[in-house]
């Protein structure tokens, strides 16, 4: 997919993209490894992070208030209902990337471990995330 498109995105919603080296540590990465990293309004991830990851920390900074981005640094998490914005809208954006798609995404989730009541992303996405919707609403992300 490379970085263009997903530079894009995130460009549409005030966030900057890097590129990390290949082999290089990605800065701001709650996992490590490959994972995704997030400092302020900036996401950086190495060609091998997974589309769910990026989209995962860029979707933790999207639905926090402008002012409170500055201050993250790895962990973005104030609750468990941005958590779950975030997981929603890093579905939503995923239809967005050519070549992914929130199907993909949502397959994607499942097998790196997303846990949810009704036991697939899938299932929670279409019948579980009202409340997911209206924090987006309130904050006019949908």
């Amino acid at each position: 997919m490379g970085f263009d498109t997903p530079r894009a995105l995130l460009a549409r919603h005030g966030l900057t993209l890097v590129a990390v080296a290949d082999g290089e540590a990605i800065p701001g990465s709650y996992w490590g490894d490959t994972e995704a990293g997030i400092i302020g309004s900036t996401v950086y991830v190495r060609a091998d992070t997974p589309v769910h990851s990026l989209l995962h920390e860029a979707c933790h900074l999207i639905v926090l208030p402008e002012d409170k981005r500055a201050l993250v640094h790895t962990d973005a998490t104030d609750s468990i209902e941005e958590e779950d914005a975030t997981c929603y809208l890093q579905i939503v954006l995923a239809d967005q990337l050519p070549g992914v798609g929130s199907a993909r995404l949502m397959e994607d989730m499942d097998r790196w471990g997303y846990t949810y009541r009704l036991g697939s992303t899938r299932a929670w996405f279409e019948r579980d995330a009202a409340e997911a919707q209206a924090f987006l609403r309130q904050r006019g992300l949908m």
